[in-house]
């Protein structure tokens, strides 16, 4: 082979943005089909997959993303490059699980215009074709489409390259079996690729966990976040009386939207609604993952926070989405020492001046509920958060006990709702605990009156303290770091039958220790417009 014609198969194989506009032909909204050349969210992703597979040898990527970006078009043409051009040996198989036929078949499509409209010299001879299959001849490489649902997907199979598309609405009762065996079916081996895409659909199920634990650091999956707005075509004619709102305003200073982007937005609200806009069009990450009952707790502020935090606590420029506590520790005998690892997640200096309230949430047990405790000051500002699902409820009053010695004999409030019952005699008897939260119940015949330990969480007790916690957070009275603690207050809502609970599928531990910790704190709160100004003057 000439060294001219090497070259070019060279940089085909290599160089996917060349090998995209020179042998990819697409079906585009108003141009007909045309060769694919990259758009901007497509050319960021292709940067970090590149970045990916240069560091790790391997591609584990998971998108959230507005409607109709592009992107599984991206993963289609990346598979279909790497799939048709695989190497002796190498004995590529590519597969493709949307939610629905029909997404399937039109992914299935779009990957046979792909081969039809190939350049000859690059397009491998077909040993099997069918509307849901490829068969490569000569070089043991395939591609084949199936629709989430069904029972043993790629069960059998060895798959090297992956696209998990709308991984969100995948049928709730199968999902998470689906993509466990799809995973099972990949080896961790260089070379292979996994991409899994979806617009959100609420905080369940396994593309909202996948997420969360990308954020975290707790995955193999690198987080890929793409806001609508980066996408040109979204944009709308501007009328001459064309007049910003105040929260346009603010779109404008956080995210740098124009006025044809504003009016683009105006029109998709009035047609969808805020709400299923900032799912379907989100400007972050945290906004697209809405809940599908009511919101007990204003979304807006919870988003504020999640900035502030995120700007208070990032430690690296390269976590684009997460946030690290100043210290995390864990409990030794009766010694809290530093920990990377451990339970207590700190996230304001120990300041022995202060006046400290700690709220607790009794978990199951060992491997089920987490057990949670919340560390607040008397300016209302979270300092600490503990959790863990490790420890059985009398452990956790151990750990409630040296957590308040450890905060000056903080305040502990506790519930004392069955598990509860227990871990409250504990730090009362057991560990001789001298400031925890009591109640006076009198009896209404015998007008006897009765103290309990901690606070007994019931129909009536359990609105009380929600909607006072709502109230501060409306109010700008509260501040929270902790990202878990935000996520779960983001999920927490009002169901159908009026009830205020975690949506299905989540958690509301660390709410419910929110809650309670609330519930006491008798100190007061700096009002925000001079909080930078009064924490200089007390420090």
């Amino acid at each position: 082979m000439a060294q001219d014609v090497l070259a070019v198969r060279r940089r085909l194989y290599c160089d996917f943005p060349f090998y995209a506009e020179k042998c990819l032909k697409i079906r585009t909204k108003d141009r007909g089909v045309q060769p694919f050349l990259l758009n901007r969210a497509q050319r960021i992703l292709h940067e970090v997959v590149m970045r990916q597979l240069e560091r790790t040898g391997r591609v584990r990527i998971i998108i959230v993303k507005g409607r109709q970006m592009g992107l599984s078009t991206y993963v289609g043409g990346r598979m279909f490059s790497q799939v048709s051009q695989t190497l002796p040996g190498q004995a590529r198989k590519a597969i493709v699980v949307t939610h629905k036929a029909e997404s399937t078949q039109s992914l299935f499509d779009m990957t046979q215009r792909f081969y039809e409209l190939c350049p000859p010299a690059v397009r491998p001879e077909t040993k099997y074709s069918s509307r849901k299959e490829l068969k490569f001849a000569n070089i043991d490489a395939g591609y084949m489409v199936a629709t989430a649902g069904g029972d043993g997907i790629g069960r059998g199979e060895t798959i090297t390259h992956a696209h998990l598309s709308e991984l969100a609405h995948w049928p709730k009762n199968s999902a998470l079996a689906n993509y466990n065996g799809l995973l099972e079916a990949i080896p961790d081996a260089d070379g292979t690729e996994v991409y899994i895409e979806s617009t959100s659909n609420g905080m369940s199920g396994p593309f909202y966990d996948q997420c969360q634990m990308a954020i975290s650091g707790d995955s193999e999956f690198e987080l890929v976040f793409l806001a609508w707005f980066i996408e040109p075509s979204y944009t709308a004619e501007v009328p001459a009386d064309f007049r910003r709102t105040a929260k346009e305003e603010e779109l404008v200073a956080r995210h740098g939207l124009d006025d044809g982007q504003l009016m683009f937005r105006r029109r998709k609200i009035a047609t969808k609604g805020e709400d299923l806009f900032k799912q379907e069009y989100p400007c972050t990450v945290e906004e697209s993952f809405l809940t599908s009952g009511r919101p007990v707790f204003n979304g807006d502020k919870i988003v504020e926070m999640r900035e502030k935090a995120k700007a208070k606590f990032e430690k690296s420029p390269d976590v684009e989405l997460g946030w690290e506590p100043i210290a995390r520790k864990t409990l030794f005998g009766k010694e809290w020492e530093n920990d990377p690892r451990g339970e207590l997640f700190c996230y304001l200096p120990f300041d022995e001046k202060e006046t400290y309230y700690i709220g607790a949430d009794v978990g199951a047990g060992v491997q089920k509920d987490s057990s949670v405790a919340q560390v607040f000051d008397s300016h209302r500002r979270q300092a600490a958060v503990w959790r863990s699902d490790r420890f059985d409820p009398d452990m956790f009053g151990t750990i409630l006990a040296n957590l308040g010695r450890l905060y000056s004999d903080a305040t502990i409030i506790c519930e004392r709702n069955n598990h509860g019952i227990l871990t409250n005699r504990v730090i009362q008897k057991d560990e001789g605990y001298p400031n925890f939260y009591t109640e006076t119940v009198v009896d209404r015949i015998t007008d006897q009156e009765t103290t309990y330990v901690g606070f007994f969480t019931s129909e009536k007790t359990k609105p009380l303290i929600i909607n006072k916690l709502r109230a501060n957070l409306r109010d700008g009275e509260i501040e929270i770091y902790d990202r878990v603690t935000l996520a779960e207050m983001q999920s927490f809502i009002v169901t159908q039958k009026g009830t205020m609970e975690a949506e299905k599928g989540c958690h509301d531990d660390t709410v419910m220790a929110l809650a309670l910790c609330d519930h006491i704190n008798e100190g007061f709160f700096v009002p925000i417009i001079n909080q930078e100004d009064w924490y200089e003057r007390i420090e």
